[in-house]
């Protein structure tokens, strides 16, 4: 399959970065039901990742959903799903892993099996298929799904994959291959949940949760991906759980009790990660980050000990935003901040416990402003339980203050984003026994709100999506039955706009009878049991119950860190405070200023790293060098970026034999041992050929570069003559008409199919390959083997023949 076809093949090329292949005994697919952008960014599935493969029985390898391009063409071929490392199809691994992190996703879970070639319901599979388990979030309210997963981990995965893989291991070495053995086997283990076996019993699940981080594994080489991803940065997570108690958020309570890594701790993983990848950001991730115990101190020393290495937080709580740490941040770089007041008056704030005043919310945005962020996104929640006209009134005007504060700040155009996202019911929380708002009024609320704020970057979340979230969030087994049949309607990666489709899950509620819109809606009482209590989480039912209460009383209640709440718990300890670092922990060491130097770099891209795209190339290059331990200089200013610049990009899919990158460095020994040190962390296929100083002055590349020489392999002989013959082939362009027949300075054949092209830019226009190559060959080029052999500046006259070689003068 030409990957040129497909939006991003890097998604699809395997061999990153500190990927494992390993054939083990005990194979385990880890599954994401989302693209490998979302699924590459999540960092349980690289905790996983780490832990499975340093097991000397056990490997893991990936596989994420394709794209929509690449599903279809995958159905149209009859294309096996397959992992990344070894391109083994799915129904080969003894285990297929799930990780369940949205309502959303469960079509796409479908569809994996289905593309994997393994039978949808567990009822269907045998001892010759895999194991399908899940873990995540989802899993606390396993029943709309349990008829498709054989069994679900409940809770922190750390140690009970551990036991999983032992428990399969052992069976799978025994001989005993009867698959209700195993499931059996799975289902004594603390924390599984086996739905053919824990189906017929009143027994209830309880949540695996581990003690403590800093004895918690975690990857210190992740696997570095070609393309962009969600959060294309190191993610280090500072602590577990939160101590807030947000009625509204499922987080909050079902990863309970609070657990802190050490500062020390933090610093150390950063440390060998950044060796390990290359990355130039470290996230410190979290429920609540703000309130990490240590936070300032961990930030001074992770920015004086890692030079022109930024740091970002996730969405913090207004409480939490710190001038101290703002500063601390802006000093690398300043990214986007993100704030989530969820509700706009102080009354519904009390509903949700939501604790801060306009006051607290005000300094935040003026410590904001004066530090000089100049992007801001808030977050909203509307259709809460208790809400009021006022409350929806209100969103605009604490918008719209946020703008107000920033222009007296600053002059430059300030960008404010404000997501609004309808209310979604959680079991587990204390509105589990909330229904949601009904669509029409969601509607209304949402239409009014875009209507006001109109000077605003406002995004809005699909109704139709959050009342389906809200369907399965609370549904139980009934569920199952609409899930399969949306899917069999073609439903598939529902949580992206571009493939949802609602109408399919129309069709869904016609042919099963069952009406989604009455789950997300619906009320239950505080005497009824609620589906999802087969799970236990930690958490006494009379506790939600008094947090539900207390929501309808417009009380607030204390963070539990302060004072205990008596949610059933047992976290004496788990959420001490970090004590500051020791002095000696932050040590760097100051290096005398030199002189940079400016050097050119030749290299190659062949093989399946054509695929990637010219800003890929770029990051994979860059953090190939910062592995190297190469210092590169830096911009000034706002955002410093590296001094490294490339030549005229290649497209997708096209061979480049020499291409070119100038940067600036401090002085090497020898060039060519700095050869040797960075294509020890390039991949395979990009490959650095020579490296030369030249003049402070030198032309830049892309500035000196006008001419290229191209080999075209086509998939049947083809006749250039009628090409050539023209004096002109007009294309438009958005800028107006262009005679490309001038930029083809000469074209000869090698053999009846393959083609050596010369191309030159014009005074004003630049070379673009595709119109040419459709202009010459009358096909696509993903349907062309294109390499491009070298580039060129000029030198005298603007017309060369093509054999006069010696009076080219080469890019470097």
């Amino acid at each position: 399959m030409n990957l040129s076809r497909f939006q991003r093949p890097s998604r699809y090329i395997n061999n990153e970065i500190n990927a494992i292949k390993k054939d083990a005994f005990l194979k385990v697919a880890l599954a994401f039901p989302d693209i490998y952008d979302v699924g590459m960014s999540h960092l349980g599935l690289k905790i996983l990742y780490d832990i499975i493969n340093k097991i000397p029985y056990a490997s893991a390898e990936r596989v994420f959903h394709p794209w929509l391009d690449m599903d279809g063409a995958m159905r149209e071929a009859h294309t096996t799903l397959t992992s990344l490392e070894s391109n083994r199809p799915l129904y080969e691994f003894d285990i297929v892993g799930f990780s369940l992190q949205y309502e959303l996703s469960y079509t796409s879970v479908l569809n994996m099996l289905s593309l994997g070639g393994i039978p949808l319901r567990s009822s269907e599979r045998d001892t010759s298929h895999p194991v399908v388990i899940a873990g995540g979030p989802c899993t606390v309210n396993p029943l709309p799904v349990s008829p498709f997963i054989d069994a679900f981990l409940i809770g922190d995965g750390e140690e009970a994959i551990e036991e999983i893989i032992e428990t399969a291991f052992r069976w799978k070495s025994e001989g005993d291959r009867k698959r209700q053995s195993l499931l059996q086997a799975l289902s004594e283990i603390e924390g599984v949940y086996v739905p053919s076996i824990h189906r017929e019993n009143t027994t209830r699940i309880k949540r695996r949760f581990i003690k403590s981080l800093d004895d918690a594994p975690f990857p210190l080489a992740p696997v570095v991906p070609y393309t962009s991803i969600v959060h294309d940065r190191i993610n280090i997570e500072v602590s577990r759980g939160c101590t807030m108690g947000c009625r509204f958020c499922q987080a909050g309570m079902i990863y309970r009790p609070l657990r802190e890594r050490s500062p020390q701790k933090v610093l150390e993983i950063a440390e060998q990660s950044l060796r390990n990848t290359g990355y130039e950001e470290v996230a410190f991730t979290s429920l609540s980050a703000g309130d990490y115990s240590a936070l300032l101190p961990l930030i001074k020393a992770f920015t004086r000990r890692f030079k022109m290495t930024s740091v970002s937080l996730p969405s913090l709580r207004v409480k939490a935003v710190n001038q101290d740490i703002l500063r601390e941040i802006r000093s690398v770089r300043k990214t986007g901040f993100t704030i989530a007041p969820e509700a706009a008056t102080e009354r519904l704030r009390c509903v949700i416990n939501k604790d801060f005043s306009e006051d607290d919310y005000e300094q935040a945005l003026e410590a904001l402003f004066k530090e000089g962020w100049h992007n801001l996104k808030l977050y909203y929640m509307i259709g809460l339980p208790t809400e009021k006209e006022e409350d929806i009134e209100a969103i605009p005007k604490m918008a719209m203050k946020a703008l107000r504060i920033a222009k007296k700040h600053t002059s430059r155009f300030v960008n404010i984003s404000v997501a609004i996202s309808p209310f979604v019911p959680k079991p587990h929380t204390p509105f589990q026994w909330c229904g949601q708002a009904n669509m029409e009024d969601i509607l209304r609320k949402k239409n009014y709100l875009l209507g006001r704020m109109k000077k605003l970057n406002v995004k809005t979340h699909n109704e139709d999506m959050s009342m389906l979230e809200a369907a399965f969030a609370r549904g139980d087994e009934r569920l199952a039955e609409l899930l399969l049949a949306a899917y069999e309607e073609g439903a598939r990666l529902d949580g992206w706009s571009e493939a949802f489709d609602f109408q399919k899950w129309l069709k869904a509620m016609e042919k099963t009878g069952i009406d989604a819109k009455e789950y997300a809606t619906k009320q239950y009482t505080k005497e009824e049991p609620l589906p999802w209590e087969i799970i236990d989480i930690g958490i006494k039912k009379e506790f939600l119950l008094k947090e539900f209460d207390r929501a309808h009383s417009v009380e607030l209640t204390e963070d539990c860190r302060r004072v205990c709440t008596g949610c059933g718990l047992q976290c004496k300890g788990n959420g001490k405070e970090q004590k500051d670092m020791p002095a000696s922990r932050v040590r760097f060491q100051e290096t005398p200023p030199r002189k940079p130097i400016r050097v050119r770099v030749q290299f190659s891209k062949t093989g399946l790293m054509r695929f990637l795209s010219h800003r890929e190339l770029i990051t994979h290059v860059t953090r190939a060098i910062r592995r190297a331990g190469v210092i590169v200089e830096y911009t000034k200013g706002f955002h410093p970026s590296p001094k490294i610049a490339f030549g005229p990009p290649l497209g997708v899919g096209v061979s480049g034999l020499r291409e070119y990158f100038d940067m600036e460095i401090l002085p090497v020994t020898s060039l060519a041992s700095l050869k040797e040190m960075i294509n020890r962390e390039l991949s395979e296929g990009i490959e650095i050929q020579e490296i030369a100083p030249i003049r402070a002055k030198e032309p830049s590349l892309q500035d000196f570069i006008s001419r290229y020489e191209y080999e075209i392999l086509c998939p049947e002989p083809v006749d250039i003559k009628s090409f050539l013959e023209k004096d002109k082939v007009l294309v438009e362009r958005e800028n107006g008409t262009v005679n490309i027949r001038a930029m083809v300075e000469d074209a000869k054949p090698i053999t009846p199919n393959r083609i050596r092209l010369m191309l030159r830019d014009l005074k004003d226009k630049k070379v673009r390959l595709d119109e040419i190559l459709m202009a010459i060959f009358g096909i696509p080029s993903h349907e062309l083997e294109i390499t491009r052999l070298s580039m060129y500046g000029f030198k005298g006259q603007w017309r060369l023949p093509l054999e006069v070689k010696k009076t080219w003068q080469v890019a470097y």
